[in-house]
């Protein structure tokens, strides 16, 4: 079962039965998959723009990625307004205006409102949230190396404030509205602890309400790279980071006087005009974007598919099934319409009809790549209360690895074919363990994958490696339960405590459980895997 964002209920979207009829159409680029209700030239206009904002993080950052698998692009499911996205996420607050989930073989964002063409090319509130996640969707997939938040933040503030030309150039790094009232009225953030995550928790827990972590995160950024006097301190400081020096440390040691560097950042903050970078649209290469309108069937099924993607409940979970149900009746032969369907049966806990949809989802189109995932994930909840475990844990990988001949670098199989010894109680083979790390490569950005190969080398007896892999899960932006276990099991490796071979994993996480969460609610989501 899928998991939610602290146990909260997904509400059912209010989908309209003439939303459910409209024109969804699908934008196919390089880097994304987009479904949205919007004519060709709007949601053309939507897809070219991401584009370029993933050309100029890389152009930016000097970092070239290489191009995902098909699967491995970020889905994003454009509603009509805020309060849709509201009631998909499962709150009634205003503050979600969209959000992302990072999983391997299946990111997803939903936000509202697309038309980024307001005041000479600003962008709406939920198409900054969607570019503030993508920034730490990028920099996730970039390097293993994880940021320290207030870097992360900074980062993601300083790109996600981008403004799109007309004529197809890209700001970067202007001025975050966003954040002046943040910078000017929020309780004052110390250096200390705006550089040093531990240290701001510590001032979090002092009923600490609204504070300016992320304008100062952002001001900070700003500065290293624009200010002139500290050209090359931000490159100096990174590499201390990387180097395993204590936060406040390496600061110290790349920027000099942090009571000084706070008074020139302050000084910064007053300007009225600050820079920003211009990339012009010769700099960019967005790539061609492919658009179809979607099949009668596909659109009618498409309030069903947004819901399962995002996350269900137990209760939401049949409720969904029940219009997936109703959908599948008047389009009985549409092979994306039946995939939607096992992928609802099998979040409903049907297995059996899980498996039927799937398998007729892919007589009709041998290439339907959720079905063969939603059978494998079927097969294998069944293998776990066989009688015969190996034996059905053998045929429960063979979806995956029809999957594999057809997307070689789709990380699902990789993870599942490991995964089926394990369910087997047999000890892994080589050939799997590789496959799980090359799908933590295929997948950077997936958490849980991450948090999972790091039990392996745990019980491969290498606490380098698994110190390496449990680091970017620590140190994740919007920290939570995965990231509290993963830095008690960081201490417990560094302490001696935790040696390797055999380890008790529940000790780490019930240490967590009572905590409060480490975000602040504004952007992103912390959650489990949704497999």
């Amino acid at each position: 079962m899928k998991r939610l964002v602290g146990g909260i209920a997904i509400a059912i979207m209010a989908f309209s039965a003439g939303s459910a009829q409209a024109a969804w159409r699908e934008a196919s680029s390089d880097h994304f998959v987009i479904y949205a209700d919007q004519s060709e030239a709007a949601i053309t206009r939507f897809a070219d723009r991401l584009e370029r904002y993933h050309s100029a993080l890389e152009f930016f950052t000097t970092t070239p990625l290489p191009k995902p698998s098909p699967s491995n692009r970020v889905t994003v499911y454009v509603l009509s307004d805020e309060r849709e996205v509201q009631a998909i996420y499962g709150t009634k607050s205003s503050i979600v205006r969209g959000f992302y989930r990072p999983r391997a073989g299946g990111s997803i964002a939903v936000a509202a409102d697309n038309e980024n063409l307001r005041r000479g090319g600003d962008i709406s509130p939920s198409l900054w949230y969607l570019l503030h996640e993508y920034a730490h969707h990028f920099t996730l997939s970039t390097t293993a190396f994880p940021w320290p938040r207030w870097m992360s933040e900074g980062a993601a503030e300083f790109f996600s404030a981008a403004l799109f030309e007309r004529d197809g150039g890209v700001w970067v790094g202007r001025p975050s509205g966003r954040r002046k009232n943040e910078l000017f009225f929020a309780e004052s953030v110390p250096i200390e602890e705006l550089l040093d995550s531990s240290l701001y928790d510590q001032g979090r827990g002092k009923n600490r309400a609204y504070d300016e972590f992320y304008g100062k995160s952002w001001l900070l950024y700003h500065y290293l790279m624009f200010g002139e006097a500290r050209s090359g301190q931000l490159s100096t400081y990174t590499s201390r980071i990387a180097a395993g020096k204590p936060a406040l440390e390496a600061a110290r040691e790349a920027f000099g006087d942090l009571d000084e560097l706070n008074r020139d950042l302050s000084s910064y903050k007053k300007r009225l005009k600050m820079r920003a970078a211009y990339l012009a649209p010769e700099r960019l290469s967005p790539g061609p974007i492919a658009v179809r309108e979607l099949r009668p069937g596909e659109a009618a099924m498409m309030p069903v598919q947004i819901r399962s993607e995002a996350g269900v409940d137990e209760k939401t979970a049949l409720e969904v099934l029940a219009d997936a149900r109703s959908v599948a009746q008047s389009y009985p032969d549409d092979p994306a319409v039946l995939a939607a369907l096992a992928e609802a049966e099998y979040d409903a806990g049907y297995d059996a009809a899980a498996i039927t949809a799937a398998d007729k989802a892919i007589a009709l189109d041998p290439s339907r790549v959720n079905a063969y995932v939603q059978k494998g994930y079927a097969l294998f909840r069944q293998a776990a209360e066989a009688d015969d475990r190996d034996a059905a844990y053998r045929a429960a990988r063979q979806p995956f690895l029809d999957l594999n001949r057809i997307e070689n670098d789709h990380p699902l199989p990789l993870i599942y074919y490991y995964r089926s010894f394990l369910g087997a109680g047999k000890a892994p083979p080589q050939v799997a363990k590789d496959g799980l790390a090359r799908a933590s490569q295929l997948a950077p950005f997936d958490r849980g994958l991450h948090f999972e190969l790091a039990q392996l080398y745990l019980r491969d007896g290498e606490l380098k490696l698994a110190s390496y892999q449990l680091r970017p899960v620590a140190f994740a932006p919007h920290g939570g339960r995965l990231s509290r276990t993963a830095r008690a099991m960081l201490a417990a490796i560094e302490d001696g405590r935790l040696k390797g071979g055999s380890f008790n994993m529940a000790q780490f996480a019930s240490t967590s459980d009572t905590e409060e969460g480490d975000d602040n609610g504004e952007d992103g989501v912390d959650e489990e895997r949704k497999d």
